[in-house]
């Protein structure tokens, strides 16, 4: 093999006697096995590491620039010989992994693109950090730490149990806003903390963190620690610990906070401020260990059975018995040993489908009632959701179409799922409520709707009262509406949001006035209009569409 990069003629003898004698690029490292059972791995930058056998190991150990094909292949004896050595070191050209005179940028160093939708910050290289606090390290990974440590877990949700109704209140009672900032600080810390926790269990057993940051994940902010050297450890088992340590370091977190709270002394606010960090960190940690996306229980399944791309394989293999059963076709296993993994590359195609939907019931009310930047928000999480639908129903048929399956046989299919999409658009009827807020005072009770929302709000029609939580709304009355006519006003803006806020800080609304039957005891709260049912495509474009557009 005589290829080159490039294309410039000048280029073409240097990188040809570069080929002839080949030596590894500079952004290439080759790692011997660790143990005797285990594989050689070749590591390209930072995060791309390859698995290789013995023989090709110890060919890429010998390419130091100096050695022709025929000196390769008599120094490594069986089964190489020059013709062989000259197919491989063209094959490793075309991978990159050999020096060829191109002139190779080291782009991407600090920011850096992950498909299908994440994009890296690279903040620190913690190598050096890790390594000075190496004996701390194996101080907190000793048996005594590790047992106070499941002590304090332990207590931490006894702490959190005993707590059940301040915890209610916690997540049902506006806040006030250095509370949620609070939160949301310890928050971050807890995360910084989760991902250094990852690194120094990879310090433990011998291996080097590459990068700390910050990331858009599915464009939501988070931190990262590349741990990737994991995959030169010799054990699966270090890499599960690996991927594990940063979800019982943000754990052990949440358990002080808890423990805290429990312990008395604090303010109301300080008190639901801990309570409330302690159950979203401990709720982001059981999320972490679910091993259906690309999050830390799923490094850890991956690492315990020792098969890369785990989850990508599984998907595909769920794409092609999904491909065979509707279109048709022959398709090749990507993991045949593993009879469960199209059930998983199923579950993992529609857990993110299964998030977004979570998110949007549980947030819809709030971003409806956050006016034009919520029904924003609102409308881009259902693009999302829309966008992945019709992507894995077209991803699945071009499949089909490469295994040859008849295209009369696609198309029909495409058109009769397009088919029962419109139909349950037009025919399937579901409940439709408007969100909004009320506001009680001088004896009169209002309901408040953001003016970007539904305004169309009949005689009559049934309020449910409740707190304005921030995750929690808990019934505090009912009502009816007493008029069709909305009126443009201020209202208080902790009547819509939930932020404990006083009257000076208003939002404009339309108010309807309301017949209380039960009268509730806050001031403000969240109110939610029954508005009968309506067509599933009319209940989308006004919940969704409508409130976004204007």
């Amino acid at each position: 093999m005589r290829r080159c990069r490039g294309g410039a003629e000048s280029d073409e003898p240097i990188a040809q006697e570069l080929l002839d004698r080949p030596t590894l690029a500079d952004n290439v490292d080759v790692h011997p096995p660790a143990a005797e059972d285990q594989p050689w791995v070749v590591a390209r930058g930072e995060r791309e590491y390859i698995r290789v056998g013995k023989d090709l190991g110890r060919l890429l150990k010998e390419l130091d620039g100096r050695s022709g094909h025929q000196e390769l292949a008599e120094r490594l004896g069986e089964p190489w010989t020059p013709t062989v050595v000259s197919e491989v070191v063209g094959d490793l050209h075309e991978k990159g992994l050999i020096e060829d005179g191109s002139d190779r940028r080291h782009s991407g160093r600090w920011v850096k693109y992950v498909p299908p939708l994440t994009i890296q910050f690279t903040l620190l290289r913690p190598q050096r950090l890790l390594a000075a606090v190496a004996p701390l390290i194996r101080l907190a990974a000793g048996r005594t730490a590790l047992t106070l440590a499941a002590i304090v877990g332990i207590a931490g949700i006894v702490a959190l149990l005993a707590q059940g109704p301040e915890i209610g209140d916690a997540l049902s009672t506006p806040l006030a806003p250095v509370v949620y900032l609070a939160v949301v600080a310890g928050f971050l810390l807890s995360t910084i903390l989760h991902e250094m926790a990852h690194g120094a269990a990879l310090v433990r057993y011998g291996g080097r963190p590459s990068r700390i940051g910050i990331m858009l994940f599915y464009l939501s902010p988070a931190f990262f620690c590349d741990v990737s050297d994991a995959w030169r450890l010799p054990y699966g088992w270090q890499r599960v610990r690996i991927a594990l340590a940063g979800i019982g370091m943000q754990t052990f977190i949440a358990c002080l906070a808890a423990i805290a709270a429990l312990a008395g002394g604090f303010s109301d606010d300080v008190r639901h401020g801990l309570l409330l960090f302690a159950v979203v960190a401990i709720v982001a940690s059981v999320l972490n260990l679910i091993p259906l996306i690309k999050l830390d229980g799923y490094i850890a399944l991956m690492s315990w059975l020792d098969v890369p791309h785990l989850r990508d394989r599984s998907m595909t293999d769920a794409r092609r018995v999904l491909g065979r059963a509707l279109f048709g076709g022959r398709y090749r296993r990507e993991l045949p040993d593993l009879r469960w993994a199209p059930l998983y590359g199923l579950a993992c195609m529609l857990f993110p489908v299964f998030v977004v939907l979570q998110a949007l019931a549980l947030w819809v009310d709030l971003f409806s009632r956050m006016g034009i930047v919520g029904a924003t928000l609102l409308l881009c999480g259902f693009g999302y959701l829309a966008y992945a639908l019709g992507r894995g129903v077209l991803r699945v048929a071009r499949e089909a179409l490469a295994a040859q399956a008849p295209r009369w046989r696609v198309g029909a299919v495409v058109a009769a799922l397009g088919a029962i999409v419109v139909v349950a658009l037009v025919a399937v009827s579901v409940p439709y409520r408007v969100a909004g807020g009320y506001v009680a005072r001088d004896g009169e009770t209002a309901l408040v709707v953001p003016r970007e929302g539904e305004t169309d709000i009949p005689v009559g029609s049934d309020v449910r009262l409740a707190s304005n939580g921030p995750v929690l709304n808990t019934p505090a009355g009912s009502a009816t509406t007493t008029s069709s006519e909305g009126t443009e006003a201020q209202a208080p803006l902790a009547a819509l949001v939930p932020i404990r806020l006083g009257d000076d800080f208003k939002t404009p609304v339309m108010r309807y006035p309301l017949r209380v039957e039960e009268r509730p005891e806050e001031r403000t709260g969240t109110a939610s209009v029954d508005l009968g049912h309506r067509p599933l495509g009319e209940w989308l474009y006004r919940t969704y569409v409508a409130p976004a557009i204007g």
